[in-house]
């Protein structure tokens, strides 16, 4: 099928890439020029699993291409992806007017039927706002239709390769054929392809994460009551998780959700329900306790370390919110390596994959070192903000000799406590206290 992709950020990207791996012929559009230059020489702006490899083959066989001509790739395409950026508004909202920017110059561009897909995350009620658009700007045939994304940084190829369920949001039968036939291959499993209305569908993807967002707030919370009570949020965990209604996914206590979606769909959704007369406080206080959730770490730090760090050094592992991406938006790092550098402290960071994205933040504020050892020369404490599994099983006995301390806080519950006491660290975690 023929297929452009407008946008090629993480979400764009991601799904032209996987659409031309399973055969179709598409284009992705942007307007950022060095990008789509970087992108045909096989330089791709961010870090996903396995994209890199299937964007050089796509584009070996012809069957993935990058242009800045948007009116020349809606033309060529019976399927048209709307994958821009919504930018979180002051007021929480999502910013649309990149959205509708595309749906003008969509409008413009028809020269027949198209079916319209609003891939990025939209409230409810976009969909007929960008339909007015297009309207405005022709009378050829088209239809919308809302099909979220719930990909994964760090798993989103095979995520997208192999859903666990595909939505669409239609309300006519001709786009929804097509679409079904779009996506047919990647549903070879059995696993659904769920057809519905596009409020609804558009409804879905903000119902699903705040929902991830409400598991993981309150696992935080359960943990850090833990820690009062002398409890052990992992036993706890592991107890509540052999329930097969609550399930083990999302429920693991640690420094808080960030990134692009969670922090941004949650605030919107509450944007929504404030705007619509609705009772929120669920959600509000998801983000409540995920704001606190990273204050509650800095506490640790402070009272082992005194509210004062100057001439202190404080290794830091791990900078990207979560591994296996280099993304850094909304990431717990960036809250405590501002407030330790705000106390006078010393930062030696190391991270596999964010480098280039923390000197965006930090700049030379902090010193990034080539790797996660070096790190920890001289250091008064060493930071576990990331869970990459290169830092999973670590040389204790070398950290050891390496900091001035041995003193390890754990914002991710990765390490043995009882083994590490025994070692002679000082060990803090999130829901148990040693």
């Amino acid at each position: 099928m023929k297929v452009c992709v407008i946008g090629t950020g993480y979400v764009g990207l991601v799904a032209g890439t996987c659409l031309a791996e399973m055969g179709n012929d598409v284009i992705c559009v942007d307007n950022n020029k060095e990008k789509l230059q970087q992108l045909k020489r096989g330089i791709i702006p961010i870090y996903e699993p396995g994209l890199e490899e299937l964007i050089k083959v796509n584009v070996s066989e012809n069957r993935l291409s990058f242009s800045d001509d948007l009116e020349d790739a809606v033309r060529k395409s019976l399927i048209c992806f709307i994958a821009v950026g919504t930018p979180q508004g002051e007021d929480g909202s999502a910013d649309l007017k990149y959205v509708y920017q595309v749906a003008r110059g969509i409008g413009k561009a028809l020269n027949g039927y198209k079916v319209i897909v609003d891939k990025s995350t939209v409230p409810v009620g976009t969909a007929e706002a960008v339909t007015q658009i297009i309207k405005s700007q022709t009378r050829e045939e088209f239809d919308v239709v809302s099909n979220p994304e719930f990909l994964k940084q760090g798993a989103a190829v095979d995520d997208f390769l192999k859903p666990d369920r595909v939505i669409i949001g239609s309300d006519s039968q001709r786009a929804t054929d097509i679409m079904q036939e779009l996506y047919s291959p990647f549903l070879r499993t059995g696993n659904p392809v769920i057809i519905m209305d596009v409020k609804s569908a558009e409804m879905t993807k903000y119902a699903a994460n705040a929902f991830l967002a409400v598991k993981i707030s309150y696992a935080n919370e359960i943990a850090n009551i833990c820690e009062k009570v002398g409890a052990d949020a992992e036993m706890v965990r592991i107890g509540m998780c052999s329930d097969k209604r609550i399930g083990a996914q999302f429920l693991f206590p640690g420094l808080g959700y960030g990134g692009s979606c969670f922090p941004k769909d949650v605030k919107a959704l509450l944007k929504t329900a404030k705007d619509n007369g609705c009772g929120y406080e669920l959600i509000q206080a998801a983000d409540n306790v995920n704001k606190k959730q990273r204050l509650i770490f800095l506490d640790k730090i402070h009272k082992h370390c005194g509210e004062d760090l100057t001439g202190q050094t404080i290794a830091v592992w791990g900078l990207a919110f979560k591994p296996k991406t280099n993304d850094m938006r909304e990431a717990p790092a960036i809250t405590i390596i501002n407030d330790l550098l705000q106390r006078g402290a010393k930062v030696q960071a190391y991270d596999p994959k964010a480098f280039d994205s923390a000197k965006l933040i930090f700049g030379d504020k902090i010193i990034y070192t080539e790797n996660a050892y070096v790190a920890l020369k001289g250091a008064d404490a060493m930071l576990l903000l990331t869970e990459w599994n290169e830092f999973r099983r670590p040389d204790f006995d070398k950290i050891k000799t390496l900091m001035r301390y041995p003193v390890i806080f754990d914002g991710r519950n990765q390490y043995n406590g009882a083994r590490l006491i025994q070692k002679g660290f000082c060990y803090y975690q999130v829901g148990k206290v040693y």
